[in-house]
């Protein structure tokens, strides 16, 4: 069975966590796969368009292609399926009106014509569900074997609260500073390490400021002590599928998240991490874990446990081979 993937690039995490990673696994299991980016220009788009029907299946990552696009995609394709792990449809917290009439109807185009949906959490697929009933959920997932567990406790040296990603969400820890610069008045002994291309600033906590590299991306991780993932309530951050969450609880850290969407589900309130709604909350939810050393330790592990049980490659990889051989046979 020959399966080719359309991704935006080989960096971003939602190609690597949705698509790169399952690659030795689907190829172990016969698969003829093959990488394709997202074409630019028109002739280039007309040369790769016109190769889809080489191929038994194309799985799209995420992109939404203008109707005209989609069409001549469809007429050259035999089966496609799309992947998303984003509100895609809708527009990002920092735009003040969330509903793009452009972005919906791309949408709602593709989604009538693909053969099956992949869907990161249950919010999208309730997205999904009204253009296209062949949808499934599938989680974004960890290979564990590249996620060891924290070694370091040295209980000595400041408590690090972390947070990483990408500069378009940095938006949401920069609305977290007070409430961990009031953490700071009760708990000196903290610092804040960033890792990400841009990074907020502050007068009162310690920022540790480190650029994103993906040789050194566990390591990071392993460096915090606690994890932080705040959203907004709105509708793009519904979407999210909580990969934060699951590699801080992959090497064994705990988390504390605004309880939105999917986080409601990564998060077991009490066990692996805690929910914070407001400053309040996120105050006492981080003076708890930095001054509760052993019980920090032990949510950490427990959040390793949850991973392994749901959230691993293990655990997906049989479900996303299934549903693509699934789809291949219905043609």
């Amino acid at each position: 069975m020959k399966v080719a993937f359309l991704i935006h690039s080989l960096e971003a995490p939602s190609c690597r966590y949705r698509v790169l990673q399952y690659l030795p696994y689907l190829r172990q299991r016969g698969m003829d796969i093959s990488i394709h980016l997202f074409k630019r220009h028109l002739l280039d788009k007309l040369k790769f368009y016109n190769s889809l029907a080489q191929y038994d299946i194309i799985m799209i990552q995420r992109k939404l292609f203008s109707p005209v696009d989609f069409w001549y995609i469809r007429q050259r394709a035999k089966r496609i399926v799309y992947d998303f792990d984003d509100a895609v449809m809708y527009r990002s917290p920092r735009s003040k009106n969330p509903y793009s009439f452009s972005r919906k109807v791309r949408f709602a185009f593709m989604m009538r014509r693909v053969d099956g949906v992949i869907a990161g959490n249950q919010f999208l697929k309730l997205e999904v569900l009204p253009f296209n009933s062949k949808v499934v959920v599938l989680p974004t997932s960890i290979d564990l074997s590249q996620y060891t567990l924290k070694k370091d406790y040295d209980h000595l040296r400041p408590t690090t609260i972390g947070w990483f990603g990408s500069k378009s969400s940095l938006g949401f820890l920069r609305n977290l500073i007070p409430s961990i610069e009031n953490t700071f008045k009760k708990h000196s002994n903290i610092q804040l390490k960033v890792v990400c291309s841009e990074f907020p600033d502050s007068q009162t906590i310690p920022i540790i400021k480190k650029k994103w590299s993906l040789a050194e991306e566990v390591e990071d991780i392993q460096s915090f002590d606690i994890g932080v993932m705040p959203l907004s309530d709105d509708l793009w951050s519904k979407g999210k599928c909580g990969l934060k969450i699951l590699q801080y609880n992959s090497v064994g850290i705990p988390a504390v998240c605004t309880p939105v969407g999917i986080n409601r589900e990564l998060i077991q309130d009490g066990l692996n991490g805690f929910w914070a709604q407001n400053e309040v909350q996120w105050e006492d939810r981080l003076s708890k874990l930095i001054a509760e050393k052993e019980r920090r330790k032990q949510m950490g592990l427990e959040g390793r446990k949850i991973v392994e049980k749901y959230y691993s490659l293990e655990v997906t990889a049989p479900r996303l081979f299934s549903t693509l051989t699934e789809a291949v046979k219905k043609i």
